[in-house]
């Protein structure tokens, strides 16, 4: 039998391989494509904030930052709550290309969803969600999951 972990990391590593080649054609990587999705819920948001909404560290979200500022897909200024704080905001054109790109990453999780009838889903979906309670029970205020390493959520 496999071990259930080896199983959850290379269905994670499938899924990110295949937003990776869909998300090509917008020249985004999967982390860039989610701050962007993050900044269009949200409007603007720290880089710490961004790094715990996308599980990944300050330092790759550092970087991600000034790539996406290097494109013009974002800007970021300064936070009218905190002087010493700078917030991330989408230009038009980062608004413009998260509304183009988001629909081919539905489309991965939908095919993906496809794979599964509603019950095996919901029960896949409760599964994780008691994996993640079992092996992350340490949760930030936010209720976003602590993350130190360098992976990508979405």
């Amino acid at each position: 039998m496999e071990r259930l972990g080896l199983v959850i990391k290379r269905a994670e590593q499938a899924l990110i391989a295949e937003k990776t080649r869909v998300l090509q054609e917008f020249h985004l990587t999967v982390p860039q494509y989610a701050v962007l999705l993050v900044l269009q819920q949200t409007s603007e948001a720290s880089a710490a904030q961004l790094a715990r909404a996308c599980l990944v560290t300050p330092q790759t979200m550092a970087t991600v930052l000034a790539n996406l500022e290097g494109k013009g897909l974002v800007e970021r200024v300064g936070s009218p709550l905190h002087q010493r704080v700078r917030v991330a905001q989408l230009t038009a054109k980062g608004t413009d290309l998260v509304r183009r790109a988001d629909p081919a990453v539905l489309a991965v999780e939908r095919r993906l969803a496809a794979a599964f009838t509603a019950d095996e889903r919901e029960a896949l979906t409760e599964h994780l969600e008691r994996a993640i309670a079992t092996l992350a029970p340490h949760r930030h205020r936010d209720d976003t999951p602590t993350h130190q390493g360098g992976g990508e959520r979405l």
